[in-house]
């Protein structure tokens, strides 16, 4: 059960403790961030900016009619989701491009190889966005703008759609925990709410007695902030668990 209240007036001492890692501990599951943590491993480590919401953009080039709609996606998985939300069966092509990451694919659905998918994914990393796809669909209008149309109109109107999207930086989350006397309690919630963590957890199963293990994430440029702040309000260091 967490207590949420601040206890003021503690100035009792943090015991360091030393011993092994509870069993406790190693079966609490750790939840990262919406999807947002999904991908490769170079792309968890910190912060990325992605679409806020799902935003389109449409664009009549001789007689066809392109419409590029891009959202934010976690991984290959969420995509296809996207990819079969979005798409018009009855249109003549939906190509379509992803990138989460350093990973990333994309679809010419039917147009001349790279000329559809390829200018989409280029539009997307010119973007600076991440964990984002973008479908365009295409209905055609009986003129054919040849290869090197089809590339400027495929990578232009998902330039075009990326630049007018509202944004929102999403930062990776870091599981973290430590063990705490229950007389500090008081003290460590405030430092915790201060720097607004999330998912608080407490677990009483330490195998010691007035002392319980909480855990919680944070987001990843707040952890060393974080840990002097706790430490700064006892005389002794005290440990904490990452995941």
């Amino acid at each position: 059960m967490c207590v949420a209240a601040t206890i003021p007036g503690y100035h009792h001492c943090c015991q360091r403790l030393n011993h092994r890692l509870p069993a406790s501990l190693l079966t609490l599951t750790f939840t990262k961030t919406r999807m947002l943590t999904s991908g490769t491993s170079s792309s968890n480590a910190g912060a990325y900016t992605t679409v806020k919401e799902r935003v389109s953009y449409e664009k009549e080039i001789k007689k066809s009619k392109f419409i590029a709609i891009a959202g934010h996606i976690s991984n290959e998985q969420s995509a296809q989701s996207f990819l079969s939300q979005v798409r018009d069966p009855r249109a003549t092509h939906n190509c379509w491009a992803y990138k989460v990451g350093d990973q990333y694919r994309s679809n010419d659905d039917g147009e001349p190889s790279g000329t559809a998918g390829k200018p989409i994914h280029s539009a997307i990393a010119s973007s600076g966005l991440d964990r984002i796809m973008v479908v365009v669909i295409r209905y055609f209008g009986g003129i054919k703008l040849g290869t090197g149309g089809l590339v400027r109109a495929y990578g232009g109107v998902t330039a075009e759609c990326l630049r007018n999207a509202p944004t929102v930086l999403v930062k990776s989350k870091v599981p973290m925990g430590l063990e705490v006397p229950f007389e500090l309690l008081g003290v460590l919630y405030h430092q915790l709410q201060s720097f607004q963590v999330e998912n608080i957890n407490q677990d009483y199963d330490t195998g010691k007695d007035g002392i319980t293990m909480v855990t919680f994430t944070v987001d990843f440029d707040k952890v060393e902030n974080l840990e002097d702040a706790i430490k700064a309000n006892c005389r002794r260091d005290i440990v904490f668990y990452k995941h």
